[in-house]
C-alpha cells in the first residue's frame, strides 16, 4: 500500500441531509472533501479547489447534474484529470447512456449503500493515480 494521498472530492447535492450524510462518511474515510448544495456553487469550488472526484448530483434546480458534468469536463486542465460520478435516482438506461454523453466517467444510483459508494469513489481514486 502506498502513502499517496486521497484524493479531494467534491459532493454536489441540493438535498443537505444527503451531501452532509456522504460529506461525513468520505471525511471519516480520510477523503478531503467540499460539499456544494447547487450546480452554481459546485461550479465556482471546481474553477477554485481542482478537486479530482466530483460526486454530482442529477436532479437539482437550476444548472442540474448533466449541465454541471459537462461544463466541469470541458473546462478541466488536462494535467489534473478529474473524475465525475453521477448520483442519479434515474435508473433507466436513457439516463445512464445520457451521464457518459455528458462526460461522467462513473454513476451510482440512489438510494445507494454508503459502502458502495465509497467502493466506487475508491475505484476512480485508483484510476486517477497510475500505478496504485
Amino acid at each position: 500500500m502506498t502513502n499517496t494521498p486521497l484524493p479531494h472530492v467534491l459532493v454536489v447535492d441540493d438535498n443537505h441531509d444527503n451531501a452532509n450524510i456522504i460529506r461525513d462518511y468520505l471525511k471519516a474515510r480520510g477523503y478531503p472533501i467540499t460539499v456544494a448544495y447547487g450546480g452554481e456553487e459546485a461550479l465556482e469550488i471546481f474553477e477554485r479547489e481542482r478537486p479530482s472526484i466530483v460526486l454530482l448530483d442529477v436532479m437539482m434546480p437550476g444548472r442540474d447534474g448533466w449541465e454541471v458534468c459537462r461544463e466541469m469536463k470541458q473546462s478541466h486542465d488536462s494535467a489534473r484529470p478529474v473524475r465525475v460520478i453521477m448520483v442519479t435516482a434515474l435508473h433507466d438506461w436513457t439516463n445512464k447512456r445520457q451521464a457518459i454523453q455528458t462526460g461522467a466517467d462513473d454513476f451510482v444510483e440512489k438510494p445507494f449503500e454508503l459502502s458502495k459508494l465509497a467502493d466506487t469513489v475508491e475505484r476512480n481514486a485508483r484510476m486517477l493515480t497510475p500505478g496504485r
